[in-house]
């Protein structure tokens, strides 16, 4: 058969498409605007035909329908990062929660420690060679491909066609939809002035050359905002925003000072506007890679000034970052925080950012505290940690001994919990 005619032999409704998952089967669907909405629609329409079925994602961006308390024992969710879509079924019993660092998710696939035996993905219309591109999230996805029994694709037009390792033959194909609905689209976080601070403590930090790593949130990109004048920056990143690509039209990045894989720049999914995913598409500057080739640590660390620029939610006296949950309730999930911090620890002259406001709620509590809030997930640990930075400074954490690593982070807390939290740390014998 040529790929065409297997192409209309493996065309199918969503609703036929979804019979393709067996009780029990664990789905395995791509990072963020990836997702399916035609085929996850059919599975919440029809969820009460299965039983035991689990939808495993990282970062959810639509609150599908089968997100229903009532209806957990036929369709439930596994959330490999929480989103707002997902957040609120953990207290409702109807998601669970899989830690582990973004870079070992295909590792943990192929090894059967994480269960994948279907794939739902959006995808690229089919080239003239049989080819589908995964070009908006290669991330797990393509580990999960090789390791499923069905491989169900949703083929939008408006999907780019990516260069990278992120390409589906028909002939792994089980079945294929077909949905042509525009990709959603995700705008820039919303920048005040505690962010446009702390974007310019660390845009005045990261030299001419540099390679970046930036996460999602408003502080990210307000340092991204204030290095349109830089010179011949690089990218090798998880996520590639339209924060990324107004660096990239600005003229400062050129990727051609990188160490590995000078002139290109990767990422593993996208998440931006309409305008980003027609950038993406074909363009043979830009490669999409599954999470562990670019999240590998020691891979994008072989760039040298690496710079890594992510966000936390509290962080304590020695450095420890709780930046997904709060307490013990998820709020988030490790992504790939802890992957990129050790990247740029490797990388020779590289910079690891962690950036929180100085406080929360209005200004009534540190976000910098004696020790983190009991419960709180340990994202980024206090070895590995690097620079912090609030509205009110820096604080350059590595190597330093407790006490002193205790008075950098007092005093860059906000001045009107400095006293208390000297006080504490007088007590904890850190002062």
């Amino acid at each position: 058969m040529t790929v065409q005619e297997q192409y209309a032999a493996k065309r199918m409704s969503a609703a036929e498409a979804i019979r393709h998952v067996h009780n029990g089967d664990t789905i395995i669907v791509p990072t963020a605007v990836a997702e399916p909405p035609a085929l996850l629609n059919a599975l919440s329409e029809h969820r009460r035909d299965f039983h035991d079925v689990k939808v495993s994602q990282i970062l959810a961006v639509r609150k599908m329908g089968y997100l229903d308390p009532t209806t957990a024992q036929h369709v439930r969710h596994v959330a490999y990062f929480f989103s707002g879509a997902t957040r609120p079924g953990f207290h409702e019993d109807v998601v669970d929660f899989r830690p582990s660092y973004f870079s070992e998710m295909p590792q943990l696939i192929e090894r059967g420690l994480m269960p994948a035996e279907v794939v739902f993905t959006q995808a690229s219309p089919m080239d003239a060679h049989g080819y589908f591109s995964l070009g908006l999230a290669a991330d797990y996805t393509m580990a999960a491909i090789s390791k499923a029994r069905a491989v169900i694709l949703e083929v939008n037009e408006n999907v780019p066609y990516a260069f990278g390792n992120n390409q589906v033959h028909i002939s792994q194909v089980t079945a294929l939809v077909e949905n042509n609905e525009p990709v959603l689209e995700v705008g820039l976080p919303a920048i005040g002035p505690v962010q446009e601070a702390i974007g310019k403590y660390v845009a005045d930090m990261i030299e001419d050359g540099s390679t970046l790593q930036i996460g999602y949130g408003g502080i990210p990109d307000a340092v991204v905002m204030q290095l349109t004048h830089k010179h011949d920056l690089g990218i090798h990143t998880e996520m590639i925003g339209d924060g990324i690509l107004t660096l990239i039209e600005s003229g400062a990045v050129t990727n051609r000072r990188k160490n590995y894989l000078p002139g290109k720049m990767v990422a593993t999914f996208a998440l931006g506007s309409k305008k980003l995913y027609n950038w993406i598409d074909r363009n043979p500057a830009f490669e999409m890679h599954p999470v562990d080739f670019t999240n590998d640590p020691y891979l994008a660390g072989l760039n040298d000034n690496l710079v890594s620029i992510n966000a936390t939610l509290e962080i304590d006296f020695l450095g420890q970052c709780g930046s997904e949950s709060l307490g013990p309730i998820p709020y988030s999930g490790t992504g790939g925080q802890s992957d990129f911090v050790r990247a740029a620890n490797r990388s020779k002259g590289g910079k690891s950012f962690i950036v929180l406001p100085s406080t929360a709620k209005n200004d009534t509590i540190s976000r910098i505290v004696p020790t983190l809030t009991p419960g709180t997930h340990v994202s980024t640990s206090k070895n590995d940690i690097n620079y912090v930075v609030t509205e009110f400074g820096v604080a350059q954490l590595r190597g330093k001994t407790a006490k002193e690593r205790t008075r950098a982070l007092i005093s860059i807390a906000h001045p009107k919990f400095r006293d208390e939290l000297t006080e504490t740390a007088k007590k904890m014998h850190l002062l």
